[in-house]
């Protein structure tokens, strides 16, 4: 009888330690190995998010419509029948029923979703600046994005990686960044490959209870960048693509200085450091038991918490689910916000107004064209290329390097950042947004200007 108990209790010890090492394994090809494709890197979920992309062609544009079109009439029926298939089902209640400035904002989204496609109303929503380029450029690659990622998302959640790389990293990004741990698979998954899925990641660490206010926060406006791919296409719109290694290695200081000084200043401090149910979180579980070490209690934390799979079925449809909760939920909001704030940057000059007062701090930084630089100083909060565009005008080398560089590291742009984390469950607001993106502005453009002056 003892020996089959122990045969159980070896075959079990198997069982789990397999249950943790496979899908965590997969989960950092899939989101964490950096692949050498058409001359650059990129990660599998890139790859996969961009066949897919090509072979939906033009019919993606077609799809994204349509779950926009789906969101806005979905929630405005939730809202006004209340059917009981919808209040009853957490998934559907969480998908439909919107809060009445996020319906809005859904119905601005569906709005601005139909005259773009179908190719009518004022220019100013559905020019290729605008609503154009948000619906056929910008949608399509994050449907296809949200997709695998939120699929496979489990595989870097649920199996025991964020628990063993907690472990490890803890001592880290605790002091640093006033992270956990297990915060460092979202940041090196968003560095390596796409911000939307750091923000995706930090959305279901925060819903599960793994993350606080704070946390969500931080991870979500802080590490969020742009893909090394597409820093590659912002240099090169400059002029300076032979550049790219001190401008990305620039972009990469610029950010971390952020990542250390902005959330520990107002609005990411002001944040509570309460969990989704309202509880005060305690930091026992960051601390070694007696008689462990880091390793020994790395792994056991790990096949714990792969213990708990009972279901692989459950597993996918909790991704199924990721991905449903990202399309419908995040891709109005985009469509909403991000046209919005293309439209204030190309047929207004608020941004412009707004700049000004960054002339005399380029002028103290020794920022040749300080005039012309200013100009572009705020406008990145609506789309990150923005700057770059308008920087390809401006003649001085250095100059356009600044600009370049300080449009990546600034991060929150409305066209997508910005728009995913309103969308998401992460707790922020648009004027803390504002107030992030300002911070950012001012704590790397200092280091940036340094660094510039070092190279040219």
């Amino acid at each position: 009888m003892q020996k089959t108990e122990e045969l159980k209790t070896s075959s079990s010890s198997t069982r789990n330690l397999l249950m943790f090492l496979i899908p965590s394994l997969l989960g950092v090809l899939l989101f964490m190995t950096p692949v050498m494709i058409d001359g650059g890197f990129t990660i599998p979920i890139a790859v996969l998010a961009k066949s897919l992309l090509g072979l939906l062609g033009q019919g993606a544009t077609i799809i994204v419509t349509s779950i926009i079109l789906i969101s806005a009439i979905g929630s405005v029926l939730a809202l006004a029948t209340k059917p009981r298939f919808i209040t009853e089902s957490k998934f559907l209640s969480g998908l439909f029923l919107a809060t009445p400035v996020w319906l809005t904002v859904r119905l601005l989204g569906a709005a601005f979703v139909v005259m773009t496609f179908f190719g009518f109303g004022p220019d100013h929503v559905i020019g290729s600046a605008t609503g154009g380029f948000v619906l056929a450029d910008l949608l399509p690659t994050l449907l296809s994005v949200f997709v695998f990622a939120g699929l496979f998302l489990p595989l870097l959640t649920n199996f025991g990686l964020l628990e063993l790389i907690g472990t490890f990293m803890t001592k880290i990004m605790r002091p640093l960044f006033g992270l956990p741990g297990r915060s460092a698979v979202d940041c090196a998954s968003s560095w390596l490959g796409d911000g939307s899925v750091a923000i995706l990641m930090s959305s279901k660490q925060y819903e599960q209870g793994y993350y606080t206010e704070r946390e969500a926060a931080i991870v979500g406006t802080t590490f969020s960048v742009v893909s090394i791919s597409f820093s590659l296409v912002v240099i090169a719109q400059v002029g300076l693509e032979h550049m790219f290694v001190p401008f990305y290695l620039t972009v990469c200081l610029a950010g971390f200085v952020a990542a250390v000084v902005v959330p520990r200043l107002p609005p990411l401090c002001w944040k509570k450091n309460t969990l989704v149910n309202g509880e005060e979180k305690t930091f026992e579980h960051e601390t070694l038991p007696e008689g462990e070490n880091l390793f020994s209690f790395g792994v056991k934390s790990a096949v714990n918490r792969a213990s708990h799979i009972r279901s692989l079925g459950d597993v996918l449809k909790e991704g199924f689910q990721n991905a449903a909760d990202m399309v419908f939920g995040v891709l109005p909001v985009v469509m909403a916000i991000g046209t919005s704030a293309l439209i204030i940057a190309e047929y207004t000059p608020v941004f412009t107004i707004l700049g000004m007062p960054f002339v005399p701090l380029l002028e103290m930084l020794q920022i040749p064209e300080a005039v012309a630089a200013s100009e572009t100083m705020l406008i990145g909060i609506a789309d990150m290329f923005i700057p770059a565009v308008l920087a390809a005008n401006i003649d001085n080398e250095m100059t356009r390097f600044v600009v370049a560089t300080l449009s990546v590291t600034q991060l929150i742009y409305m066209s997508e950042v910005g728009a995913l984390l309103l969308g998401s469950k992460i707790p922020v607001k648009v004027w803390e947004l504002v107030m992030i993106f300002i911070l950012r502005t001012l704590v790397t453009l200092p280091v940036i200007a340094g660094v510039a002056h070092l190279i040219f």
